[in-house]
Formats: C-alpha cells, sequence, structure tokens
C-alpha cells in the first residue's frame, strides 16, 4: 500500500487507519490469553454468538459478491450501500467475536478428530488475514468514501479478495468446531 502521498488527509487516515488495526489486534491476543478478568459464570446468550458471528461472515460474503456484481455495472451507489452494510456487520461480528473470547472458554479442536490438520490449516491463515485486512479495508473505505477512485481500487484490489477469503473461512471454521462447542 502507497502511503507516500501528498495529501495530509491520506496519511492521518493511514495512521489513523493502523492504530485501530493495532487496537483491534492487541485486544483480540489480549483476550485470547485471558489476561483480563472474566465472569465466574458464562451466561447462556454467550453459547449463541459463535453462530451469530458464523451468520454475520456469511452474509458479508454474500454482500461482498453482490457489491462486486453492483461495481462490475457500475451501480457506483448500490456498491457504496452494500459494501457500508457489509462493513457494518463486520464491526458487530467483531465485537460479538470480542465478547465471546472474553466471556467462553476457548473450544479446541481435539487432537483426535478427523480433519484437524486441514482445520488447523484454515484457521491459521484465516487468522493471520483477519489480522492484515482490517488496515485495507479502512482504507479503501476511506479512499471510496472520498472519491479517490484510482487509490480506491489499488487498494481493493487486495483487500476485496482476502476480506471475502476471511469471511468464508470464518463460516468454514465455525462449521467445522461447532460440532466441539459445549452444548448449553
Amino acid at each position: 500500500m502507497n502511503t507516500t502521498t501528498q495529501d495530509p488527509k491520506d496519511k492521518l487516515m493511514f495512521r489513523v487507519a493502523m492504530a485501530i488495526s493495532i487496537v483491534v489486534l492487541l485486544a483480540v491476543i489480549l483476550l485470547n490469553r485471558k489476561v483480563l478478568p472474566r465472569p465466574e459464570i458464562v451466561p447462556d446468550w454467550a453459547y449463541f454468538l459463535p453462530k451469530l458471528n458464523a451468520f454475520i461472515n456469511g452474509t458479508c460474503s454474500i454482500l461482498l459478491l453482490i457489491s462486486f456484481y453492483f461495481i462490475k455495472k457500475k451501480d457506483i451507489a448500490k456498491h457504496k450501500a452494500i459494501n457500508l452494510t457489509a462493513f457494518i456487520l463486520s464491526a458487530i461480528f467483531l465485537v460479538s467475536y470480542v465478547c465471546y473470547h472474553w466471556i467462553a472458554e476457548e473450544t479446541k479442536y481435539p487432537s483426535d478428530a478427523p480433519f484437524r490438520g486441514i482445520y488447523l490449516t484454515i484457521l491459521a491463515s484465516h487468522i493471520i488475514l483477519a489480522a492484515g485486512v482490517l488496515p485495507l479495508i479502512l482504507m479503501s473505505f476511506y479512499r471510496g468514501l472520498t472519491m479517490k477512485v484510482e487509490l480506491h481500487k489499488k487498494i481493493v484490489r487486495f483487500a476485496f479478495p482476502i476480506w471475502l477469503y476471511v469471511t468464508v473461512t470464518g463460516v468454514i471454521v465455525y462449521l467445522m468446531i461447532s460440532p466441539f462447542y459445549p452444548i448449553h
């Protein structure tokens, strides 16, 4: 991503996007390490969150494909509205994901279960790309909303396939791990 622009607003937005991405990554790491105090009893509603997260990811996958369709048809208004919807849903997903991983015990894929290697490979690529795509998404949104179309296209060339991969693999990861979630 080229940040050597003359526009001070672009430089500021790049810094903001990186700061947000770092804060989100640190929050996820802290929650994964169970550093923050958790409630003693996991509320029943928390066990619904992984299913909600998978639904949101699946919905975002569909929205991203529809958005791609509309931009190919040069319908910028629909493209923008659908992407904003996907972005808002992704923000809701992030809050739900963070909440679940703060409150609930981690569910592990059993070492003797079939397809463990495939699961871990998909999960690793999903996590790495999810961490890396956020600044790309934020910058592409900024450049799209400010109608810096050429710069938007340069970022989206990378952001779109990664974001789509992350949403699709989010559903796959859920489907693979869901039989091992605690029953409530």
